[in-house]
């Protein structure tokens, strides 16, 4: 396919933007305040156990939707199968990821899908990406929950991501400075098109 020819291609799509991240989630016990009696020091199971995988997401604030993949580890290989697999589930538009500056989002060999495009935002910046609240929000339900195996970790991560609904992603990850800058955006996509039409009517 020609540049011209790709290019042509990009501008027919609609644009959407996802907040990409990766997170660890391991056997050792996530400790967090718990309700107990005046004077009563709270109990609960600690394993230390320190067998983990890592939950790569990405979220569209504006509408919820959500897709993860659960990975043994994070390196550039594992980024391209998670990239290729989102392609895959969103062939239809052109999806802007917000993703964070860690080396295998930049490695040497990731050849990034022709419907994605990265959008690294600024270093040291966790809190300005969606994703770090919607691992708070799945990592609150395992406070203090102790599991023998990394399955059984694994199978509850997974119920949780099955309850997760549209309207629940949207309402932890709808940040109001990115659902206005969406806004804006989205009126001027509006207006630059009914003025190609217009143009084109008038020839």
């Amino acid at each position: 396919m020609s540049q011209h020819d790709r290019q042509g291609r990009q501008e027919e799509r609609a644009i959407r933007y996802f907040a990409q991240d990766e997170s660890r989630f391991g056997l050792k016990t996530i400790i967090g305040r718990l309700i107990t009696a005046c004077g009563v020091k709270p109990l609960g199971a600690w394993p230390w156990l320190f067998k983990a995988f890592w939950l790569y997401g990405g979220v569209e604030p504006a509408t919820g939707a959500s897709f993860f993949l659960q990975f043994s580890h994070v390196d550039t290989a594992c980024y391209q199968r998670f990239l290729d697999a989102f392609a895959q589930a969103y062939p239809d538009s052109l999806n802007i990821l917000q993703v964070d500056n860690g080396r295998f989002h930049k490695g040497k060999d990731l050849v990034v899908p022709e419907n994605i495009v990265l959008l690294f935002q600024p270093p040291y910046c966790p809190e300005l990406n969606p994703s770090e609240r919607l691992w708070e929000y799945l990592k609150a339900e395992l406070k203090w929950a102790a599991f023998k195996t990394l399955t059984q970790l694994q199978t509850k991560v997974a119920q949780l991501l099955a309850e997760l609904t549209p309207a629940i992603v949207a309402s932890v990850t709808g940040y109001p400075f990115i659902l206005d800058a969406l806004s804006a955006l989205n009126a001027v996509s509006i207006g630059i098109k009914r003025s190609s039409h217009d143009k084109a009517l008038a020839t």
